[in-house]
């Protein structure tokens, strides 16, 4: 039999156990005692029958004229008798008997006292030198009745106290551990990245220390955390300037060289360059994603924002790829606007980069707050759909990019309790590519009106 997991039905079943087996032994202990007082009180019963009758029985066979005759007293009203006798004269006659004596369950008088049978229990005694004897029966089914009737007694209350009992201590065990309950809600309320300590003032005693250690272990794994994004923050920060200069200078040798070779050359240095700072800002996104606050005290129009970086995206994108569709009533959300910017922009460039280089690039935001960017292209593989969140992966190996775009999206995502869909091919198409982020809203009602196109 397998133990429970849980503490509360551990506690409960074997308080419970340990009730019901001192209980039933109390009351099987309690039951033997009164068997054997109850025996007590009937042997005591037995004697005084026996020395009540005797002296009248005596007195009456001694007074008769026909001396050897058997005499059956007749019973005043119907009535269970439980003890019955029988008179016997030295020779072993029955000179008197009570109306419901078998004299085939008495025995030869033996000498006075106690005695039993395969039925009955016995008590003999004698009288005038022992020429009349007297023994009394009690049949043992009678006793056997009444020490049934006790154990009944004993342990038919139980049926009632024993329930009751059980579901008080199921209430105490639960009154008991409810810190131990608000302990446990608290952590499944914490999101992913919540690393703050846990209040644990209410915990038991013995609970407390299990819960400081846990505290301490998240304090330590938020310094190692913070520590790292710390580093990374500051590392793509001092890139900066050092990867600008080192740009500046490979522009300025292509300007002045007039050797294809050396301007080959430069250039490739230039776009080595180049990619060496967007991997900065995107390590600088992803420590910002992973570390700052991302949800405000108050909410703001999201439109506005993701227009500003479409905008953006759109002066630097040739053919006019770019279309934005915006809903024609606000869309008010808490997220932090930067944080917008950083997701939205990770997403159309994303979309740009790997999608069909004539093929447009569509921008939606819905009036419940889903940021949708969807782009033409070859279908992506399911397989490699679950690996694209991931730090460094790339549908395609050959294609430029970072590998971290649509890991900071998902961090962002994850940090407002929310997540990622990626989805290929497109909903309702057999090919292309589609992500989407439902942002935390005040759920406006409103339909998708609005839609630019830039050239």
């Amino acid at each position: 039999m397998m133990w429970p997991s849980s503490l509360q039905v551990r506690l409960g079943l074997s308080l419970g156990l340990v009730l019901t087996i001192l209980w039933l032994a109390a009351a099987t202990v309690t039951a033997v005692i009164v068997r054997g007082e109850m025996d007590e009180v009937f042997d005591s019963a037995l004697r005084e029958t026996a020395e009540r009758i005797l002296p009248l029985a005596v007195t009456d066979i001694v007074g008769r004229e026909d001396q050897g005759v058997t005499q059956r007293l007749a019973p005043i009203r119907e009535h269970d008798e439980f003890f019955t006798y029988i008179v016997r004269d030295a020779e072993g006659r029955i000179l008197l008997q009570s109306h419901a004596a078998d004299p085939a369950v008495f025995p030869p008088y033996d000498g006075p006292g106690f005695g039993q049978n395969a039925t009955h229990r016995l008590y003999s005694d004698a009288a005038l030198q022992g020429t009349i004897s007297i023994t009394v029966a009690e049949p043992l089914a009678h006793r056997a009745s009444v020490a049934l009737e006790i154990q009944m007694g004993l342990g038919l209350p139980l049926l009632v106290v024993l329930p009751l009992a059980l579901a008080s201590i199921i209430l105490a065990v639960r009154f008991s551990l409810a810190p131990l309950h608000r302990f446990r809600t608290r952590l499944e309320a914490r999101g992913v990245r919540d690393l703050s300590e846990v209040p644990a003032a209410d915990l038991p005693t013995e609970i407390g220390p299990l819960a400081a250690t846990l505290n301490s272990l998240l304090a330590r794994l938020r310094d190692a955390f913070e520590a790292e994004r710390s580093f990374a923050a500051n590392a793509a920060h001092e890139l900066r300037t050092p990867l600008a200069g080192a740009i500046a200078q490979a522009q300025r040798l292509r300007s002045e060289t007039k050797d294809p070779t050396i301007d080959a050359r430069a250039a490739e240095i230039e776009a080595t360059l180049k990619r060496l700072a967007r991997l900065s800002e995107r390590l600088l996104q992803l420590a910002r994603a992973e570390g700052g606050r991302l949800r405000m005290d108050q909410s703001a129009d999201v439109r506005t924002i993701t227009r500003v970086v479409v905008e953006d995206i759109a002066r630097s994108t040739e053919n006019g790829r770019l279309m934005l569709n915006l809903p024609d009533t606000p869309v008010l959300s808490d997220i932090d606007p930067d944080a917008l910017g950083i997701l939205c922009r990770n997403l159309v460039e994303n979309a740009l980069r790997h999608g069909a280089q004539n093929a447009p690039v569509e921008v939606t935001l819905t009036c419940d707050g889903q940021l949708i960017v969807a782009n033409e292209g070859p279908a992506v593989a399911t397989q490699t759909l679950e690996r694209l969140t991931g730090r460094f992966e790339r549908a395609d190996a050959k294609t430029d990019g970072s590998g971290l775009g649509l890991a900071i999206v998902s961090a962002i995502a994850e940090r407002i309790e929310t997540s990622l869909l990626l989805q290929s091919p497109r909903p309702g198409e057999t090919s292309g590519f589609q992500a989407s982020v439902r942002l935390p809203t005040d759920a406006p009602n409103a339909h998708v009106k609005d839609r630019e196109h830039w050239p």
